[in-house]
């Protein structure tokens, strides 16, 4: 048999196949992309069918020449790039390169990294599938075309620098159109009006809210939207017991979420783990590639991670069920195969993420992985495995009592069997447990009296919506069809890169720069940040992966209105000119300029007016709730540049001690000292709930949590 070459993208990926291939193959790596359309001028040829210019990249040329002299001294080359359209079109520019005929069968791709799947693709080689390549070489001209002709518009018209996509450009107006509806929020006035109440014959006391009044014998569900209405009720109850109306009990049961997609693995390590959509994708990437684990050797952990299907393999399926039994017992695992269905048959070429391995549970593996990689696998297998576990029951109970002709509500539930909920928390309901033992309700029946402790009234204000966080855009841009998969991350990280938005705390809110961006789009550029029309756009790319449509007729329908429009748009947009917020203070090294905040890559800043002739700059000072735990003076924020923005707290200088050197990267807890060692605390964050913490790492108190944490693990 002759030498086999096989071509994938990563140096890591090569070395995991390379496990499972045996001498007669030679595994290579292209590094990424080795060809693309050239940065300084447009690389598509609009009148002659969009034809693209390729040119070899930058630092590729070594990688081709190894690729070649591999090639010329094999038998056969397989492609085997990743299985989706971006991997598609490096397999064919590595075709193209290597000068080997696409319609042979040199195209290999499996969906894992396991010795079977491998084997299998091995066996199994195909065409290069060139409706995928169109799909994404229409994505890319598209792409160019949009951004080679929108972004020297705003060069000229707001200023220098800036730059427009037709994904980045949409999200970016979907975080202004978020932030716009919450300055627009007007908030309502209501009320809550609650009793604490016990049955006659028990001490425990539970909490009773007020649902609506009694007329005629039919219940009025009221919303009380004034001090004055909640007081009527209040008095019309006010001393009188209740009576227990209704008492309705049942049981319920609530089922396992759907495994990772893409979206929703980046959503989830977001809200569960604090990661950045980026880094998620960053470390994803590597348990997909391949780690060293003691005694094993290089071994990918999970399957392919750009996917938005939730098909799961019968072998996975089986695999994990044997698993479920096994550590929680026969009673946890489903009863039946539990299947979860997509939206289109476009998603049914891949399957979900999940572990590739069922013998390297996270635990069996931990010290082999980096803390990220360890956290974001535990992730992924307690995900999987709870697809296939039993649904979690409840009992419930609802509670209506009477007193006065009002009515008032209490219910609750009580988990009775944990089921997937033993391996997945839902932490969408973290404080479920909390609510439960709050209203907590003795065993009742109907006609019961029930006795009032007390009713009281609470002024509330509705909320405006919350700003959006990676994960809620990422779920916005998903639901609305902006976007693929494999864009989200970029596509967000692209927008807080170019300053569009900035990032406050977790909340990601457009900046000035971002609204004069958007707002000249819009006005002139309709479709570009149009969420329908985007979308639509998707859609007929998809429609082009499966051979339903052809690249060069979508783009003849997009550009020539486009190009027209641009063409106006140079002609009738006057200069904009973004007025830089101005502080009222002269600059203290020219004395001549106005100090102005500015926005910058690590967010706002003061400077000269009259830069660039003065450099001057200063951080802006954000003070922060709290005092100095050395020498008792406030506290500042910063952005830190090191560290991409993330923020760090130090002393503010102001009270005795000019001299104090106070920095942490947490917030002091006011007047709260340590019980163990005496040092300061500090405010963390935890899955959304905030604690505090010994500021001292050496801390008998941090050495007991971070044993209790992995035991908790095990």
């Amino acid at each position: 048999m002759g030498k086999k070459l096989v071509i994938v993208e990563s140096p890591a990926k090569a070395k995991t196949i390379g496990r499972y291939l045996g001498k007669d193959y030679v595994i290579t790596a292209s590094k990424g992309h080795i060809r693309d359309l050239p940065s300084a001028t447009l690389g598509v040829d609009v009148n002659k069918d969009f034809k693209p210019v390729y040119i070899t990249m930058r630092g590729k040329q070594d990688v081709i020449k190894q690729l070649k002299e591999l090639a010329s001294d094999s038998d056969f080359v397989y492609i085997a790039t990743d299985p989706d359209r971006e991997g598609e079109a490096i397999a064919w520019h590595i075709a193209q390169a290597l000068k080997i005929d696409p319609q042979s069968h040199c195209r290999i791709t499996f969906n894992e990294i396991t010795k079977k799947a491998v084997k299998e693709a091995v066996e199994s080689p195909r065409e290069v599938d060139m409706d995928l390549v169109n799909a994404q070489q229409a994505r890319r001209v598209l792409d160019r075309l949009v951004g080679y002709e929108l972004s020297p518009l705003l060069w000229d018209k707001i200023q220098k620098g800036l730059s427009a996509g037709r994904v980045q450009s949409v999200t970016a107006r979907l975080v202004e159109d978020r932030d716009a509806e919450i300055d627009a929020f007007v908030p309502e006035e209501y009320w809550n009006v609650s009793a604490i109440v016990s049955a006659a014959s028990e001490k425990e006391k539970f909490k009773i809210k007020y649902l609506g009044s009694k007329i005629g014998g039919k219940l009025s569900k009221d919303k009380l939207s004034c001090k004055e209405e909640a007081d009527k009720v209040i008095n019309d109850v006010k001393g009188k017991d209740f009576i227990a109306s209704s008492v309705k009990k049942g049981k319920k049961e609530r089922n396992p979420f759907p495994p990772f997609t893409t979206s929703t693995l980046q959503q989830e390590a977001s809200r569960r783990l604090n990661f950045t959509s980026r880094k998620t994708m960053s470390v994803a990437q590597q348990l997909y590639e391949g780690i060293e684990i003691a005694g094993q050797g290089q071994t990918a952990l999970v399957s392919y991670i750009r996917t938005d299907s939730v098909r799961i393999s019968d072998e996975a399926v089986h695999a994990s069920r044997g698993l479920i039994e096994a550590k929680y017992g026969k009673e946890y695992v489903c009863p039946y195969i539990r299947s979860f269905k997509n939206k289109n048959s476009a998603q049914d070429a891949h399957e979900a993420i999940r572990p590739t391995h069922f013998d390297l549970a996270p635990e069996s593996i931990k010290s082999s992985l980096q803390p990220d990689q360890y956290k974001l696998y535990k992730l992924i297998w307690d995900r999987f495995l709870s697809t296939q576990m039993s649904a979690a029951v409840l009992n419930t109970v609802t509670l209506d009592a009477e007193a006065g002709g009002q009515v008032f509500r209490a219910s609750g539930e009580t988990i009775v069997f944990p089921g997937f909920l033993a391996a997945y928390a839902d932490i969408n309901e973290e404080n479920a447990e909390e609510k439960n033992d709050s209203t907590r309700l003795p065993d009742l029946t109907e006609g019961q009296t029930l006795k009032n402790h007390g009713v009281t009234g609470e002024q509330k204000f509705t909320l405006p919506p919350a700003h959006y966080t990676e994960a809620t855009l990422i779920k916005a841009m998903e639901e609305n069809g902006i976007g693929r998969p494999s864009t989200y991350a970029p596509t967000i990280s692209t927008i807080l890169e170019r300053t569009y938005v900035e990032k406050d705390g977790k909340f990601i809110k457009i900046t000035p720069l971002g609204k004069v961006v958007t707002d000249m789009l819009r006005d002139n550029f309709k479709e570009i940040v149009d969420v329908s029309f985007t979308a639509d756009m998707e859609k007929q790319l998809d429609e082009i992966e499966t051979g339903n449509k052809d690249w060069v007729a979508v783009l003849s329908d997009f550009y020539p209105p486009f190009h027209k429009q641009i063409k106006e748009a140079a002609e009738s947009i006057q200069k904009i000119k973004i007025e830089s917020e101005k502080t009222g203070e002269i600059c203290p090294e020219c004395g001549q300029g106005e100090l102005v905040i500015k926005q910058g890559r690590y967010g706002k800043f003061i400077a000269c007016s009259r830069f660039p002739e003065c450099n001057y700059t200063k951080n802006i000072e954000v003070t922060v709730k709290g005092k100095c735990p050395i020498c008792g003076s406030g506290l500042l924020a910063h952005k830190s540049r090191k560290y991409k923005g993330k923020s760090f707290y130090t002393c503010d200088k102001k009270g005795s001690n000019p001299d104090c050197d106070f920095i942490s990267w947490d917030i002091p807890v006011d007047g709260k000292t340590c019980p163990t060692c005496g040092s300061y605390m500090v405010w963390k964050t935890f899955r959304g709930r905030k604690y505090t913490k010994c500021a001292n790492k050496d801390c008998e108190s941090n050495k007991k949590r971070k044993d209790k944490s992995e035991g908790d693990d095990k």
